[in-house]
Formats: C-alpha cells, sequence, structure tokens
C-alpha cells in the first residue's frame, strides 16, 4: 500500500512532498515525490495518561471512537477497574484492549486501594505488583498517588517503586501541588512524570528537577492554559493526556483538540507534535511507529496543521479510520462485576446535628467541600448548616448540599459531608464511579432524592442516575460498575442526555459527573470523603463534618 500527500517530518523540523509505502505492516521506504495531494502525513497521537474507564467504554469500544481523533494509542492506567476487581479487571483491559487494532499500553496499578482510608473492591500489594511489571503487556508502574508513602518511606509503597526498577520499567507520578524538598524527594525515589501540575510555576519547578510533564485536559481536570506556555521551551520534556474523558467529550475530539489549540496560540507546530506524537514513544519505550523506515506503519493522514482534522488512521499499516467511518468492528467479552450491598433507608441519609442547643431548627458550623470547575482539587470551607428537626440538611438557597459516599462491596452505614458549587435545585445525581474505589456517590437537595438516586444505582449494579420531583434516568455501567457493555456512540449520547438532565436541576458545572466521581478521590486535597468519612486530604487524615 502507497499513501501520498505533505510528510510530516517532525524531528528533523520538514515537510515535503512524498510518498510512504507500506508492506507486511511496517513502513517499507519514504520517498521525497512531488504529488498532487494536499493532505498531511504524520505519525499518529498518543494520549500520554488516560484512564480507559473514564470513558465508561470498554478498550475496545474506546479504541473505535479514538482512532476518529487520529490516536494510535494510549498510555493506560487501569487503576479503577483494579480497585474494583484486583488482578482480574487488569487482565480484563489487557485481554479486550488486544481484541482490536489499537496499541494499548498499560501499567501496573501502583495503588489498590488509593489509601487505607477507604474500602475498595481489592487489594494489589507490592508482591502483586511484581507479578504484573513480570508481564511484558505491562509497559510501566502506574501513578504513584500515594506522595505520602513515598515522602515516609512506606515500605511496601518503595518496593513497588524498587520492582519497576528491577524490570526496567518508568515510573509514573501524581504529585498535585507537592513542591521545595519534598517533590526533590519524590523524584529521586525514581517517579519520572506528573500530570497533576495545576500552575505554572509547579510545573516549571518540576521540569527544571527532571521530571517530564504531562499537560492535562480531561472532562474535569482542564489544566491547559495554564500549563501551555510552558511548552515552545520545554518541548522535549512534555506530553498531552486526558487523565478521564467523558464518551461525549471524547465523540467530539481527543489529543487533536489539543494540538488544534495549541497551535492556535502560535506554537511552532513541529514543538506541538513532538509533545503528542514523539516524546510518549520514547519515554515509554512504546512499540509505536514515528515515520521511518522499518517502523510500525502507524500513522494518519489529516485535512491541515491548524484543525488537524483526521482524514484517515492506520495501525500496523491497516486503515482503521477512513472517510468518517471507524473501521474497528465491535467484539464481544464477559460482563465483570463487584457489587455487594442492599438498598438504604433515607433515614440511612441523616446526619444529626451534636449542637448542644438541640434546637428543632436552627443553625450550626459545618466544614464544607468547595467543588471547582475544572479542578480535581478542591477548598475547605466554614458554613453554617441548615438544621431540620435536628438533621443536618441541604440548603439550596446557599447551595450547600448534603453529600454521600456508599460502600458499595458490603452494607455499611452511608458517610455524609456538604459540598459547594453543584448548584442542584431539585432531585439529587448518584454515580457508581467515584475514584478511586468506585464507591456510590451522590449530591442531592434532600435525604429523599438522596435515598432515591442511591438505590437506582444499587438496582442496577452499576451507573450513573439523575432524579427528579417526577422523572429517574440512569445509564447503566454493569461491567465493574463503570464501563458500559454498549457502543460508544449509544452511551454518549446517553451520557449527554444525563448531563442534560442534570444541568436542567440546576447544575452550573460544565462536567457534574466527571466533578462528582473526584470527590472521594483522597490523594487530591483539599477536602473529601471516603465511604469511611470526611477527610482532611492537606494532613492526610480524617476530619469532622462539624467544626467543634
Amino acid at each position: 500500500m502507497t499513501i501520498q500527500g505533505n510528510i510530516v517530518d517532525i524531528q528533523n523540523k520538514r515537510i515535503y512532498k512524498g510518498e510512504i509505502t507500506f508492506e507486511n505492516g511496517k513502513i517499507k521506504s519514504i520517498q521525497e515525490k512531488a504529488n498532487n495531494v494536499n493532505n498531511y502525513i504524520l505519525p499518529g497521537f498518543i494520549d500520554a495518561h488516560i484512564h480507559i474507564e473514564s470513558s465508561m467504554l470498554v478498550p475496545s469500544e474506546f479504541a473505535r471512537i479514538a482512532v476518529k481523533h487520529g490516536t494510535i494509542a494510549t498510555v493506560s492506567d487501569p487503576h479503577e477497574i483494579a480497585n474494583v476487581l484486583g488482578v482480574s479487571g487488569v487482565e480484563f483491559m489487557i485481554d479486550n484492549g488486544k481484541k482490536v487494532p489499537f496499541k494499548f499500553n498499560f501499567g501496573a496499578p501502583s495503588c489498590v486501594p488509593a489509601t487505607h482510608f477507604e474500602s475498595a473492591g481489592a487489594v494489589i500489594d507490592s508482591e502483586g505488583i511484581k507479578s504484573l511489571l513480570e508481564n511484558p503487556d505491562i509497559k510501566y508502574l502506574a501513578e504513584m498517588m500515594n506522595y505520602p508513602g513515598v515522602l515516609f518511606d512506606d515500605e511496601d509503597v518503595l518496593k513497588k517503586i524498587a520492582w519497576a526498577k528491577h524490570y526496567n520499567k518508568p515510573v509514573d507520578g501524581h504529585a498535585p501541588g507537592v513542591r521545595g524538598a519534598d517533590i526533590t524527594k519524590y523524584i529521586k525515589a525514581g517517579i519520572t512524570t506528573d500530570h497533576e501540575c495545576f500552575t505554572y510555576e509547579e510545573a516549571l519547578e518540576k521540569l527544571q528537577k527532571g521530571m517530564k510533564i504531562l499537560i492535562r485536559e480531561g472532562s474535569a481536570a482542564k489544566n491547559f492554559e495554564a500549563l501551555i506556555d510552558l511548552l515552545p521551551e520545554h518541548f522535549e520534556n512534555m506530553m498531552f493526556c486526558s487523565d478521564d474523558k467523558h464518551p461525549d467529550d471524547l465523540i467530539i475530539g481527543h489529543i487533536n483538540q489539543l494540538c488544534a489549540r495549541a497551535v492556535a496560540k502560535d506554537i511552532d507546530v513541529f514543538k506541538v507534535l513532538q509533545a503528542a506524537c514523539i516524546n510518549p514513544v520514547n519515554h515509554y519505550s512504546l512499540d509505536v511507529g514515528l515515520l521511518k523506515v522499518g517502523d510500525a506503519a502507524d500513522c494518519i493522514v489529516i485535512e491541515d496543521l491548524k484543525s488537524f482534522k483526521t482524514l484517515q488512521t492506520y495501525i500496523n499499516g491497516d486503515l482503521v479510520f477512513d472517510n468518517g467511518q471507524s473501521l474497528i468492528k465491535p467484539v464481544s467479552f464477559e460482563i465483570l462485576n463487584n457489587f455487594n450491598c442492599k438498598k438504604k433507608s433515607v433515614l440511612d441519609f441523616k446526619f444529626e446535628s451534636s449542637s448542644t442547643l438541640r434546637l428543632r431548627s436552627g443553625r450550626d458550623q459545618i466544614r464544607v467541600i468547595e467543588a471547582l470547575e475544572g479542578q480535581l482539587v478542591t477548598n475547605e470551607i466554614i458554613e453554617d448548616a441548615l438544621i431540620d428537626n435536628g438533621n443536618l440538611v441541604s440548603n439550596t438557597e446557599k447551595d450547600i448540599l448534603k453529600m454521600t459516599v456508599v460502600n458499595r462491596y458490603q452494607n455499611q452505614k452511608p458517610a455524609i459531608a456538604f459540598i459547594k458549587n453543584f448548584g442542584l435545585q431539585e432531585g439529587a445525581i448518584a454515580s457508581s464511579v467515584g475514584h478511586d474505589s468506585h464507591n456510590i456517590i451522590a449530591v442531592g437537595v434532600s435525604d429523599e432524592a438522596i435515598c432515591n438516586a442511591v438505590n437506582l444505582i444499587i438496582e442496577n449494579k452499576g451507573g450513573i442516575c439523575a432524579v427528579s420531583n417526577s422523572e429517574e434516568k440512569i445509564v447503566s455501567l454493569p461491567v465493574a460498575g463503570i464501563m458500559s457493555d454498549k457502543d460508544g456512540e449509544t452511551i454518549g449520547e446517553q451520557y449527554a442526555e444525563l448531563d442534560k438532565m442534570a444541568k436542567k436541576l440546576g447544575s452550573k458545572l460544565y462536567a457534574p459527573y466527571m466533578t462528582l466521581s473526584f470527590m472521594a478521590l483522597l490523594v487530591i486535597p483539599s477536602l473529601k470523603l471516603s465511604d469511611k468519612g470526611l477527610f482532611d486530604g492537606s494532613k492526610f487524615q480524617f476530619t469532622n463534618l462539624e467544626v467543634q
């Protein structure tokens, strides 16, 4: 097979008319040759850090959508499913991904569970990590979220890093806001990347100390604008990633969108493409072609170097996307899950005020999680709580809503907190996608609404839902309670409709479900909620809901 066009030689910073010949999945020849084709040929895009599970699609379905945007490979941390099903979940992702022509590169999840302050469905200790890293399908040690474990020399954490070094596989980082002597120690432990920087200054310090920095732009966490000005000088040590990408966003675009935005800021296109196509291959030693003779025939044909609209995608010489159509066929797979809790009653969500006044109604001071648009970090704020018959309740006027995390692996009393900026004026929303242990997480205007939403999730053994005074809507996620068994277009449309309903209920957040899913992620400060209680991520310990 031969393709013609403007060949983009990223590493030599050249664009020239030519043709490329494929044979047996490899590039046989690249010749400079005049032609009348105005399209551009370049290496495919790589998402340098993503949790496939957050697309709510199994890997094979993710691939069918991603190739439409010129993505040919991902560096994928399967710790979402690992926290539900352990090693068998990781094996499911690898096996499912192998059924399609797409280059998934999975890591060994380093933090299962993410902390000991929550209930997960599985545990992967250092011996489990050793076993995974022995597998050639495992390319790296996935993000070391337990940065306190690194800083305080936790034995099992250091063993996991040591096994990665033993097998000569890179170690991904996760260190939001970690600076100074702490980040120096974190890097010296052998951790090479970070995708959690949310300020220019933080990313610059980490770059100067030798880390590779990933510019993240996902459905919830959006750091592109904060970090992109570092790319012109540090393009050799930066990559693009999504981290978490919901299905409706994935249908619209992927890494190609970040390239378009970067070029629109007048950043040199070769530097942009170095981050998008080349650096992940070099850093993770990926089996992905870079448009050289003898390489795997992995490349894309795009319309121009401004919009980066993909016309064709080739992987190992196979045409997998053409003329607007994904040519990857759906595959069958076994549905795995781990969902064992029983339905709840409204009384389970009551939180009695400990106020000594014991007024039938009144006010009390409580700690409130302040959710921030486009960020995974939260603030801790102190607010007056609304009390009704001794029960702390949602205050829609001040947008301080009751929130719960419910253990889905066994029957336990729900944990309760309050959160600001979700904006609901009616009903509740809930999800069994609750990073990283994936317990049920919900927020609503009343205990009744919250209970209804939680029970809808339990009845379906996983999903995301919204309930109003007159309507219930759910997108079922039967695969580990976090992924759909449907095709990408279907789940994308269903999710978009559910997102509309959440906003109709009053939410002003761009991605309310994605934001909700991170409100139980204890390793990102400041204030979060696990199934065991309210957690101060800055001090890395539980704290009281009511201010003493």
